[in-house]
């Protein structure tokens, strides 16, 4: 297994190894010991799955008490998946970075709490699935809206498949006022 810091502090890409053969591909998706040496040491209690057609939108969510980390993999198609750091005080607030995630390199999206996530499907279809470090709870849910003017995010479509609660997303001007003090 490889791995490499992205530009915003705490992302990590990793490259897991994939045996392949005649038969297909296998590889560990996740091990706790392997995964604490490269410092992710979130204990995850949740994994979740999502299928979406091209152009479908998700995000950007995050949970705002007790905070999510999410270790990100696609197993079909190919995504542009988009971190933003929401950290109050943080030189970077507000900055994000984009990942290309695929089922043909198998790379994996580290995402510590304290970041807003999302994705687009990029290919025809894609299948997500993540593991997250706190169960997810209608209550602290949130969503800062895709389309922020101040982030900006470079998104590969400009009229999105996205849900009615993305459609109501904060911007990240409300989102700074709440959470200022």
């Amino acid at each position: 297994m490889e791995y490499q810091t992205l530009t915003l502090e705490g992302l990590l890409l990793i490259t897991p190894d994939v045996f392949q053969d005649e038969r297909g591909l296998f590889f560990e998706s996740y091990n706790k010991s392997r995964y604490e040496e490269i410092g992710i040491g979130d204990d995850f209690v949740q994994d979740n799955y999502s299928r979406s057609k091209k152009n479908s939108l998700r995000g950007l969510h995050f949970q705002s008490f007790p905070g999510q980390a999410k270790l990100i993999w696609v197993t079909h198609g190919s995504i542009l998946d988009i971190a933003v750091d929401i950290h109050a005080g943080s030189s970077t607030c507000g900055e994000w970075e984009a990942t290309k995630l695929s089922a043909e390199d198998m790379k994996q999206l580290y995402i510590p709490a304290g970041f807003a996530h999302g994705f687009c499907v990029i290919s025809e279809e894609a299948e997500v699935q993540y593991k997250c470090s706190s169960l997810y709870n209608p209550e602290t849910e949130r969503t800062i809206a895709w389309n922020d003017p101040d982030i900006g995010v470079e998104w590969p479509v400009s009229d999105p498949i996205i849900s009615e609660r993305d459609k109501h997303g904060m911007s990240f001007q409300e989102y700074l006022k709440k959470n200022s003090s």
